[in-house]
């Protein structure tokens, strides 16, 4: 006996498995207090799954395009398996080290907070962490700030600007791999096409820091002590010169040419350990420890202790696992037809590329201020618009950027946002506590909400908005190929 052909589902039970899929997520995180995603939007795949049955979907039919989705983001799990490996010996053959020591060494009164800014953005790039970066070198900041009798929230919202630039423009950060993973575009190409709405979102923000640190502060003397704490404990615990920014260089350089993404970074993780055992006395066995289990060190400082003990391949396994669900979540929502039903209800209000560019970043943003995630908020638009942008004839790098921008640069702007919560938590705001004026960080951390706004302008005047490349015309048609699943024998 034939079975029936599966049927789309309308536009509410479309949307119904992401709902309730944000409801659990907001029991997790709220309720619990938890912010680990992965159970619920696993529970979100077999909602999915379920009502796809409902409509006629068989579990192979599912699966394979459960399975699709997440083969295309096995290229980005290598990069971040690569970038663990960077983070921990690129902090033991003192890359790392001497960039933050280069970083801390700007600091003067009156350019303090533009001088913020530059130091998170380079110690944020360096790790590919805003997380670290706020949590040691921010705090550090904002006991400077306090020094200088500048507001909280006018150093917070530099130290999150700062941190929150790095980790979206680091090639080691786990966002910037997990946006062109889920939009399959190749990493390097999506931080290239950042920059048009990232220089100039940095550009003025410096720009009103600068005007601010000269308005703000005062003539008092200021006891630079806790910075000069931390120089003077990486210079005893690390041999500090400028050859040891080669491994930086040479990424950066290969990156530039564009060599492909794991050789690049591989690369940099081989001369990394050159340069730590030839620079750093760091054995060949240890070296590989830090590579796969990350750098240890205990020297007496708690602000250096915690900022450099993170790194090896074991620290990616979250997001790696994370990046796998939610793909997992993506794929049963295209195959089931979910996603299809509500592109095609957004197409029939978005009619220009603006308009779409400009969801795309608002629904990220949203799903920030619903999910509490930033993962999430990159993962679910970054499929979910995908179809709209191919329709259009439009590069999927304007859809990677949307998802990086509203996505990444939100997330710490949500105070319940697992963002937002190590930024209020790590540079101790004390907002429950009941000091709600620290909460000016928010629109104070200028280059967080410039850069999507630019973003959405760029496509409504058709600037810096690349159209479809025959290359990945031919990408998508190939995916497109491998999305049909194969005919089921009828019974």
């Amino acid at each position: 006996m034939a079975t029936s052909p599966p049927r789309k589902p309308g536009f509410w039970l479309a949307c119904l498995p992401i709902a309730l899929t944000f409801v659990v997520l907001g029991v997790q995180l709220f309720h619990f207090g938890n912010f680990t995603p992965h159970i619920p939007l696993a529970i979100g795949v077999a909602i999915t799954a379920l009502i796809g049955w409902l409509r006629g979907y068989r579990w192979p039919e599912m699966e394979d395009g459960i399975m699709h989705v997440v083969r295309l983001g096995l290229q980005s799990v290598g990069i971040l398996i690569i970038v663990g490996m960077i983070v921990g010996i690129w902090i033991a053959s003192g890359t790392v080290p001497y960039l933050i020591k280069l970083g801390l060494s700007l600091i003067s009164p009156e350019l303090f907070l533009a001088a913020s800014v530059l130091i998170c953005a380079v110690v944020s790039v360096s790790l590919g962490t805003s997380w670290g970066t706020t949590g040691t070198v921010g705090l550090a900041l904002m006991g400077i700030g306090n020094g200088f009798d500048i507001p909280m929230y006018w150093t917070a919202g530099a130290v999150v600007s700062g941190a929150f630039f790095g980790d979206k423009m680091s090639p080691l950060s786990d966002t910037t791999n997990l946006a062109p993973a889920v939009t399959g575009v190749n990493l390097f190409d999506h931080i290239r096409n950042m920059l048009p709405t990232t220089i100039p979102a940095m550009l003025i923000a410096l720009v009103i820091y600068l005007f601010a640190g000269f308005s703000l502060i005062g003539d008092q003397a200021v006891d630079f002590g806790r910075i000069e704490n931390i120089i003077s404990g990486l210079d005893q615990h690390f041999n500090l010169s400028w050859p040891l920014l080669l491994p930086l260089g040479v990424t950066v350089l290969l990156a530039l040419k564009k060599m492909p993404a794991l050789p690049t970074l591989f690369a940099g993780a081989m001369l990394g350990l050159a340069t730590a055992m030839l620079t750093q006395d760091v054995g060949l066995q240890q070296a590989f420890n830090f590579m796969f289990s990350g750098y240890q060190i205990e020297t007496g400082v708690r602000e250096i202790d915690a900022l450099l003990n993170r790194g090896g391949i074991q620290s990616m396994t979250w997001v790696i696992t994370l990046m796998l669900v939610a793909l997992a979540f993506g794929g049963v929502l295209e195959r089931t037809g979910c996603l299809e039903v509500i592109m095609e209800k957004i197409l029939t209000r978005a009619k220009s590329f603006g308009a779409i560019q400009s969801s795309a970043i608002a629904t990220s943003a949203m799903t920030n201020v619903i999910g509490g995630d930033p993962y999430l908020s990159i993962a679910l638009p970054g499929r979910m618009f995908a179809p709209a942008y191919r329709a259009k004839g439009y590069s999927a790098l304007n859809l990677s950027r949307a998802v990086e921008e509203g996505g990444t640069l939100i997330s710490p702007l949500i105070p319940w946002n697992a963002g937002g919560a190590v930024v209020i938590t790590a540079l101790g705001l004390g907002i429950a506590e009941g000091n709600t004026e620290n909460l000016l960080y928010i629109p104070l951390a200028f280059a967080c909400w410039l850069s999507p706004l630019i973003g959405m302008t760029y496509a409504h005047l058709g600037w810096f908005s690349p159209k479809l490349s025959a290359e990945e015309a031919a990408q998508w048609q190939r995916q497109e190929a491998e999305l049909v699943p194969e005919p089921v024998p009828a019974k």
